[in-house]
């Protein structure tokens, strides 16, 4: 695996804080390794539910969540997270892209990856283009603070 470099102190992913969501604690557990080794703030959701809970405290850069999770699906958690942060990067992980057909459109997300041996690479890039293209990060914007939200 080539090696990895952390975001320099001059780039806008810089302190990016990350929600991921997956009800798969393996899952989770691997890309928040990945993503912490690049230099990101991490949080962990195990659920939708537990999802919204967590982003009401905090404000957050980008969130990358599971499809398929019981009782709120990856689809319905992007719904509900674009109605309280429009501009919010989002990245949906799916064993089922082509199964189901997922891609951007049909689901909201900015970027749609199918699980698989690549899936690490293309979620590094995909963070990385996402963050890049907003300056400065939503977390650490003043202004533009959600209703209730902590500062962190």
């Amino acid at each position: 695996m080539p090696a990895r470099t952390p975001p320099s102190a001059n780039s806008p992913t810089n302190n990016a804080r990350i929600l991921l969501v997956d009800d798969n604690a393996n899952g989770l557990t691997a890309r928040r390794c990945v993503l912490e080794e690049l230099g990101y703030r991490i949080s962990t959701a195990a659920s939708g539910n537990e999802a919204l809970e967590v982003f009401g405290k905090y404000k957050f850069d980008l969130v990358v969540t599971d499809f398929r999770m019981p009782k709120m699906d990856g689809l319905e958690l992007i719904v509900r997270l674009r109605k309280l942060v429009p501009e919010l990067p989002i990245i949906l992980i799916s064993g089922y892209v082509d199964a189901l057909g997922l891609n951007e459109t049909s689901t909201g997300a900015d970027v749609v990856i199918q699980k698989s041996a690549h899936e690490v690479g293309h979620l590094v890039r995909s963070v990385g283009r996402l963050l890049r293209r907003k300056k400065p990060p939503i977390s650490e914007r003043g202004a533009k603070k959600r209703p209730g939200a902590k500062n962190q």
